[in-house]
């Protein structure tokens, strides 16, 4: 009778064990995703809007205010769609926003490889942020290469580009690999 006794609270450490982990876990891995996605255009241009919700955690945040600069990338591919045949491609898009915090000017730049203004600078996180989260009008083709009544697809994707750090760092900046994302494949059908 006394083994029996024995198991059972070491089965419950070890049940309990995994659910701290377990709690843990999902608390470190935030779920970063693609939200507000528009398709429009111009007169001129197919245009899309896109937003990243839970990118930024808060090892992210303070490994940014240190000075260590941080690139999301996000893949934008469009499609035609065409029935008993594959898909052709007609654009796939790389896109970039990087940003560095100047520890001594206390301010965010900003670069966005997209946006033809160039960099942007500020001394707000909330703005450094939303500027990194956001892309607002980009110029996926000129309309003049879809054809009318087609049917296309767009699919889109962010990430976090993986950060190249000297050997000796990676012991030193250990936490980086807690804030890595990358989100679901998103895709919008539409006809032209």
């Amino acid at each position: 009778m006394k083994v029996l006794g024995q198991i059972v609270p070491r089965v419950e450490i070890a049940l309990l064990l995994i659910l701290v982990l377990c709690w843990q876990t999902a608390a470190l891995c935030q779920e970063a995703r693609l939200t507000d996605i528009i398709v429009t255009n111009t007169r001129d241009d197919l245009l899309l809007y896109l937003k990243v919700e839970g990118a930024f955690n808060e090892k992210m945040e303070t490994a940014i205010q240190s000075g260590v600069p941080t690139t999301f990338t996000f893949l934008i591919d469009l499609n035609r769609v065409r029935p008993l045949w594959p898909d052709k491609r007609i654009a796939a898009l790389r896109e970039t926003h990087s940003v560095v915090y100047d520890t001594l000017k206390k301010e965010y730049t900003i670069v966005r490889s997209w946006d033809s203004a160039g960099s942007v600078t500020t001394q707000s996180f909330a703005e450094a942020r939303r500027l990194m989260s956001e892309i607002d009008s980009l110029k996926i083709v000129p309309l003049q290469k879809l054809a009318k009544g087609a049917q296309y697809q767009i699919k889109t994707k962010a990430e976090l580009s993986k950060l190249k750090l000297p050997f000796y760092l990676h012991y030193a900046l250990f936490f980086i690999s807690f804030w890595d994302f990358r989100t679901d494949w998103y895709t919008i059908d539409f006809v032209f």
